[in-house]
């Protein structure tokens, strides 16, 4: 089977690749490298550059390297740009999808594993975050992903042969653990790579925002997965696939950190020290959100590797401080 991957040369998808690739797959990549890498993908990886909306050329990759399923990364994913530019957010997240699906139809690929998110559920009110919880997004971000997924639903719905799988990530960590692959955005916003880029003196400090959270600490809670266990859920999905088939799977380890035991761990596994500021609490921010994965783990036979933070946070050190700027 030869598998399309979409936003392979981005974070999450770089990793999918070059599992894929270890696993002895056949890959091929898409990118418009407008925020991926090209040197994230693997030089023996096939890598095409075009926007996952362009029908015309995805029709071509797919059948030129016979592709039978893909595994769709390629999307914006900062939630505060979302607010700013909610239309660009629409274009690619979802105008870019739709091209994509209708590039499938036309080749005959009928089969995807799709990159959603935590963001559908909103603020949900009971935890640990179940598939069944209430989607009502609070921002574009969650709106776009999840009116790809109603857009899966459908095609699925309209098609017998088309089958998917939209895996709910919560908060996506870590990087590869021999240190050769990793989380590389400008501008970072993701908290694991702040407090890393804060003890390393990249940045002059860390921001906490807000203390008075209904939490163990004050500080918000969050569930932290390593992206290599997630990309193995992306393997497992795909494989397990079949005609007329549509599912959601939440991916994450089911046990909440705080922002600050996230400070904390930074600290032990680096060793430095690192400035905090004290700030306001965020808007939308929910005090906690963490998932309940036992559908993934059940329908997948999916077990992370990673459910310790310091052994998350070890990893994403390892990357940022072998590419550590010389004084």
């Amino acid at each position: 089977m030869t598998i399309l991957v979409t936003g392979g040369a981005g974070y999450i998808g770089s990793h999918a690749v070059r599992q894929l690739a270890g696993a002895g797959r056949q890959v091929v990549v898409i990118d418009h490298l407008r925020r991926g890498h090209r040197s994230a993908v693997p030089a023996e990886v096939p890598f095409h550059e075009c926007d996952v909306g362009d029908v015309e050329a995805l029709v071509d990759v797919m059948r030129r390297h016979d592709v039978e399923a893909v595994m769709h990364f390629a999307a914006y994913t900062s939630v505060g740009e979302s607010v700013e530019s909610p239309v660009l957010y629409y274009g690619n997240n979802v105008g870019g999808s739709l091209g994509l699906l209708a590039a499938m139809r036309e080749a005959g690929v009928r089969r995807v594993v799709f990159s959603s998110t935590a963001a559908v559920y909103g603020m949900p009110d009971a935890f640990p975050v179940a598939e069944t919880a209430a989607t009502t997004p609070i921002n574009p971000y969650g709106w776009s992903k999840w009116m790809v997924e109603r857009a899966l639903e459908d095609e699925r719905a309209a098609d017998p042969s088309f089958c998917y799988a939209a895996l709910r990530y919560f908060n996506v960590a870590g990087c590869a653990a021999d240190g050769s692959l990793g989380e590389d955005h400008d501008p970072e916003t993701h908290l694991i790579p702040l407090v890393i880029l804060a003890a390393l003196g990249r940045r002059e400090s860390i921001t906490v925002f807000g203390r008075d959270y209904p939490t163990p600490d004050g500080t918000c809670l969050r569930d932290y997965v390593h992206v290599d266990d997630l990309c193995a859920a992306h393997l497992l999905a795909v494989d397990q696939l079949q005609p007329g088939e549509g599912h959601r799977y939440n991916l994450g380890i089911g046990r909440p950190y705080s922002v600050q035991e996230v400070i904390d761990s930074v600290a032990r596994v680096s060793g430095r020290t690192i400035a905090v500021v004290e700030g306001d609490r965020r808007p939308g921010d929910p005090p906690e959100l963490w998932a309940d994965a036992t559908v993934a783990r059940r329908e997948l036979s999916w077990e992370p590797e990673y459910t310790e933070l310091d052994a998350i946070v070890e990893t994403a050190w390892r990357w940022f401080r072998d590419r550590e700027e010389p004084a």
